[in-house]
């Protein structure tokens, strides 16, 4: 199979790469792919004629989507939409990633999770770009899958695992670390598994969760990296309040996997996740 990653320099670019080598891949990534120009984005793909898009590409970082409201936008809403039309014309699968953050951020109910059905309601720039990047993909390609994930991790990140490995390690005062924000952390392996899954599944459509099973806080996930790594710094919980952001961040950001469990699929426990990810990254 021929697979072209939008943003496949990227965290999960990077992984998909690996866990994708048996196929034939094209990363369309800047300069040479800018999902930003539609002619030329739609030609260069057209002359690939891949037979999946696996659409990475966006304007992820949270609190600069806030301040730059028009570009946030143009990545993740106008970009989504020329993807899906050059999918469509060259009649390519396509997986677009997405995220928690199209939600409130409130919880929906007990136990705190999203469902695919849930009705999004962003409160962020970046939630409103990407759900607006849904909608336009759902209209213009209905046989494609948004695949939502969220607290994501993975080789060589940047990512908060990577930030508190390293924060960890030094000496200093006990770290302070949210821990009324619960979710899935998720690393990108676990991504790539579920995507080479629905790859293998092209009767599949429409909104996907794709995270780790069970939810923790920040300080729940960083107990557990510390003493997976055997760092001794001590830790203690705060809340969102005391570290305020341009975003407003999600006190729930966790998924129901509702699809994958019907199809079958389950994904790991993020302590499983993680500890597979700690002892290849950090040993």
């Amino acid at each position: 199979m021929k697979i072209l990653i939008t943003g496949g320099k990227g965290m999960l670019g990077r992984t998909l790469q690996a866990e994708l080598k048996d196929h034939e891949l094209v990363v369309a990534d800047l300069p040479e792919y800018d999902i930003t120009k539609d002619e030329e984005f739609a030609a260069k793909v057209l002359a690939e004629s891949p037979d999946a898009i696996i659409h990475c590409a966006a304007m992820t970082k949270v609190d600069d989507c806030e301040t730059n409201r028009e570009l946030a936008f143009k990545l993740n809403e106008e970009g989504s939409r020329n993807v899906a039309l050059a999918a469509k014309m060259c009649g390519a699968r396509l997986i677009a990633i997405s995220t928690d953050y199209v939600f409130s951020g409130e919880p929906p109910r007990e136990p705190w999770a999203w469902s695919e059905t849930d009705i999004p309601r962003p409160r962020t720039v970046y939630g409103m770009s990407k759900f607006a990047g849904e909608q336009m993909i759902q209209m213009l390609y209905p046989d494609a899958v948004i695949l939502r994930i969220a607290w994501l991790y993975g080789a060589g990140g940047p990512s908060f695992i990577h930030t508190m490995a390293k924060l960890g390690a030094a000496e200093g005062a006990p770290l302070k670390v949210v821990d009324d924000q619960r979710g899935n952390p998720t690393s990108t392996k676990v991504v790539a598994d579920v995507v080479k899954f629905l790859l293998a599944k092209p009767e599949v459509s429409g909104i996907v969760h794709g995270t780790c099973e069970d939810q923790c806080t920040w300080y729940d996930l960083t107990v557990e990296l510390f003493k997976l790594l055997g760092l001794k710094r001590p830790v203690v919980p705060c809340t969102t309040a005391e570290f305020p952001r341009p975003a407003p961040r999600p006190r729930c950001s966790a998924l129901k996997k509702s699809v994958l469990n019907l199809l079958g699929y389950r994904t790991p426990r993020w302590q499983d996740a993680l500890k597979d990810f700690v002892t290849k990254e950090f040993n």
